[in-house]
């Protein structure tokens, strides 16, 4: 499977094709506490091996373009563990030097145990080397800034966050979750976002007027900038 570069036309239309971007017909919460009526939904395609798989060739593919070199693929609980697991053994697989105890399968836990090491608590089997931290979605970025936290403080060395599908929207306290990240020295990284996504989703499923006047009034609220779906 694996894909000789990073395609974005093609990767949009496999979001597409996948119904990873749908509406909604009345609002509903978020985990960010938002309302809204469209969605981001990785979880179902990641719930399939041949597709997780895909995904993670994505990544890599990704990942080659911007020229860097991770000894570790780590995935923010629970959202993009699967895919952080399957593409740490692609890339250990495809690195050249492929032996044991030569990569590491790192797994975080989705709660933190009460008990046992430091570590042993928050990982099943940590990060090592340089890490590239995974998400599927991103909203305020709350989860995997969580993450970068912990993994800071634990003094692993994160050369980048990359995030699946960015929904373009501004954090609490104003701002953007790649400006937070640039602040902490994490350069952040998006494979597709919401201001491209959502006209192409909207023209595909014809959700209606009701929803586009919904949708337009979120991003005017909450965006990093203005969309019109009409």
């Amino acid at each position: 499977m694996r894909m000789s570069g990073f395609n974005q036309e093609e990767f949009n239309r496999f979001i597409l094709e996948h119904d990873i971007i749908g509406f909604f017909k009345e609002p509903i919460k978020l985990k960010s506490g938002r309302y809204s009526s469209w969605y981001v939904n990785w979880r179902g395609v990641t719930c399939d091996v041949y597709l997780t798989e895909k995904i993670a060739d994505y990544v890599i593919a990704f990942i080659r373009e911007l020229r860097l070199e991770p000894d570790c693929f780590y995935g923010v609980p629970e959202g993009a563990t699967k895919l952080g697991i399957i593409t740490q053994y692609k890339w250990a697989k495809g690195s050249g030097h492929y032996l044991p105890k030569s990569h590491p399968l790192p797994m975080g836990r989705g709660k933190p145990k009460h008990h046992g090491e430091f570590r042993d608590r928050y990982f099943l089997g940590e990060p090592q080397g340089k890490t590239i931290i995974l998400e599927d979605v991103t909203t305020t970025g709350s989860s995997l800034l969580n993450e970068v936290i912990n993994l800071k403080e634990m003094g692993i060395p994160l050369i980048a966050a990359v995030v699946l599908t960015d929904r373009m929207e501004q954090r609490n306290n104003g701002g953007s979750i790649a400006e937070t990240l640039s602040e902490a020295g994490i350069p952040y990284h998006t494979m597709s976002n919401a201001l491209d996504l959502l006209p192409k989703a909207y023209d595909k499923m014809k959700p209606g007027e009701d929803i586009a006047e919904s949708i337009e009034k979120e991003f005017m609220e909450y965006g990093v900038e203005e969309l019109n779906l009409r």
